[in-house]
């Protein structure tokens, strides 16, 4: 019985290390992390209720940028408050299933965001490349087929990941070096072969992000042709600045993965560096999406001034 107990064993907690080497800096390490995990919290879901509550910003631009924030705020919340407590607290055990849940959603929204980004590249392809046509291309039933169609995709790439986990054999390794459940840093714990693991986790890399990447990059030159064909300079310009918000939000969030996944692949680099990169990552794009988007946005923008001043009026009542 011991034979076959050792021979498919799992540890019944991991420990998250932190970050390698800078063990005795968790604290102020946590100092950057905690302090833009709260405007990610705040802009999002400040997006999310004004959104909500105008009438006039329910339109599929606006719905996918609500969801855009929604994706934000559970991917962050996925990771942010269990790597903190470590830093804080030492709090650094977390079960096995803990661990497996945490890991699903943190790959199932990041598919999720790098959809929701597709969408988005679409819907401005259609707004700028046939705007007399937009309402009727883009409606309320093909866009919620398209967010359903998206959900669906992320969960069927992501779900056998815990089960290509559950299946490996860890004799005794239960320290993951990272911050968080990461789907490779887990397998590379596993004294079996994990070959399966690397194929899948890359498949799933070419058949979301680049595909997603690719069909982003198609719209953005489609809508720059268009773009550069207009006859009146203040559509040009209102037009080039539509464009240029989703690239700055795309860039953010591409540039921050591929940057993460490239440093998983080479050896020789430290991993405190690939760790600080991979929390980046998971931080910088949606605490910079309700920015760039509350700028460049001109209804979110006049609504949030407008909010400010209620909130600052109620205030001076009650002073």
């Amino acid at each position: 019985m011991s034979t076959l107990n050792n021979t498919h064993y799992q540890p019944p907690f991991f420990i998250l290390k932190g970050i390698p080497g800078l063990e005795a800096m968790h604290i102020w390490n946590s100092i950057p992390f905690c302090t833009l995990y709260v405007p990610v919290l705040l802009g999002n879901a400040l997006i999310l209720f004004i959104i909500k509550t105008e009438a006039c910003l329910h339109q599929p631009m606006y719905f996918l940028l609500s969801m855009l924030s929604g994706t934000d705020i559970t991917l962050s919340t996925s990771v942010i408050p269990k790597m903190l407590s470590a830093f804080w607290f030492n709090s650094r055990e977390i079960s096995f299933d803990a661990c497996l849940i945490q890991m699903f959603f943190l790959h199932f929204f990041t598919a999720t965001e790098s959809g929701v980004l597709m969408l988005m590249a679409f819907d401005r392809y259609v707004a700028i490349c046939y705007p007399l046509r937009y309402t009727s291309i883009l409606t309320n039933s093909l866009l919620a087929k398209l967010t359903v169609a998206v959900s669906l995709r992320s969960l069927l790439v992501i779900t056998p990941f815990p089960f290509l986990v559950k299946r490996l054999t860890f004799c005794n390794h239960d320290v993951i070096h990272h911050t968080y459940c990461e789907h490779m840093s887990i397998a590379k714990l596993a004294c079996a072969d994990i070959k399966v693991n690397k194929i899948y986790g890359l498949v799933v890399s070419l058949f979301v992000v680049v595909l997603d990447m690719l069909f982003i990059a198609l719209s953005c030159i489609m809508m720059l042709k268009a773009v550069v064909q207009l006859s009146s300079n203040d559509a040009k310009l209102k037009a080039f600045s539509t464009c240029t918000a989703h690239i700055c939000v795309i860039a953010a969030f591409y540039t921050a993965f591929l940057f993460t996944v490239s440093l998983q692949r080479v050896g020789h680099i430290s991993p405190s560096v690939h760790i600080i990169v991979a929390n980046l990552y998971l931080i910088i794009p949606p605490t910079v999406n309700p920015i760039v988007y509350g700028v460049n946005t001109k209804q979110i923008q006049e609504r949030i001034v407008i909010l400010f001043h209620t909130v600052s009026s109620v205030i001076c009542i009650w002073h």
